[in-house]
């Protein structure tokens, strides 16, 4: 946000309902990315903003995609990291082809992750998160194992990730805990949103680390590399880092400010 503040622009940053400092729903189980996408929509509105361009990291990149599908008048061009287009629905998560004990087949369970995260206090989850999501490998367990039980106790913090930025972190999600952060993304992935034909048109930017375990989940990599993604978003580019993971943002943001920064303004001039 500074970066892009610094080279002229506006930046506003979104805790979405049940995430970080916003209040978390009266009934979380029954909230669908819909109710994210109305609540960019409305921000805007309430901001007085007509068009944005929109980032977003992981499943933020999701709701920006549809955000972007959804309201093209709305939307200026979009930025993200980790994750290409991906549409919710019942074949999102392609369980056939996926570890039997792939993260996102165990947090799909209601209470599962809950019960695993359960067994530490929030900042070692967030610890583990941190270090089991840096990694190239596709995060699965084995049938005695839960999520939590990859990470080995003493391994360290990855370097670019300080001790302070695991407090403020922790201290996010030890208001709301992570059942809405399980619903919304995790449970709702196979929910059909009644979407047809969902394009793009705006100018888009996908920034992915050569070292990301998304590119391990099969088919992803050739999703990208092959350009079917620019079936759903014709007008993207994309960038592969050699260097950077799943947190490309956290352990590279000078490098990717300033692929933001040149899309920015290639874009708005």
């Amino acid at each position: 946000m500074v970066a892009v503040a610094n080279a002229g622009y506006r930046a506003v940053a979104i805790d979405f309902r049940g995430y970080g400092l916003s209040e978390k729903p009266a009934e979380p189980e029954k909230a669908t990315f819909t109710d994210l996408i109305d609540d960019v929509v409305a921000l805007l509105d309430t901001l007085g903003v007509n068009k944005a361009y929109l980032v977003g990291k992981d499943f933020g990149g999701l709701l920006v995609n549809l955000i972007a599908a959804l309201h093209p008048n709305r939307v200026s061009g979009i930025v993200t990291l980790g994750a290409p287009f991906t549409l919710p629905s019942p074949s999102a998560v392609p369980a056939q082809y996926l570890p039997k004990g792939f993260y996102v087949m165990r947090w799909l369970e209601p209470g599962r992750a809950e019960a695993d995260f359960g067994r530490f206090d929030v900042k070692t989850v967030i610890k583990n998160i941190y270090i089991l999501f840096s990694g190239s490998e596709l995060p699965a367990a084995a049938d005695d194992q839960e999520i939590m039980d990859l990470v080995d106790p003493s391994t360290p913090l990855p370097p670019w990730f300080s001790e302070e930025d695991l407090s403020v972190y922790a201290s996010l999600y030890e208001k709301h805990g992570f059942s809405f952060a399980m619903q919304i993304p995790y449970r709702n992935l196979g929910v059909d949103l009644g979407i047809t034909d969902a394009k793009v048109t705006a100018p888009a930017l996908l920034v992915m680390g050569e070292q990301d375990y998304v590119l391990n989940i099969p088919g992803i990599e050739d999703y990208i590399k092959s350009g079917q993604v620019k079936y759903f978003v014709p007008d993207l580019d994309t960038i592969f880092v050699e260097e950077g993971n799943h947190f490309i943002q956290e352990k590279l943001p000078k490098l990717v400010n300033d692929h933001i920064i040149k899309f920015l303004n290639k874009h708005s001039n």
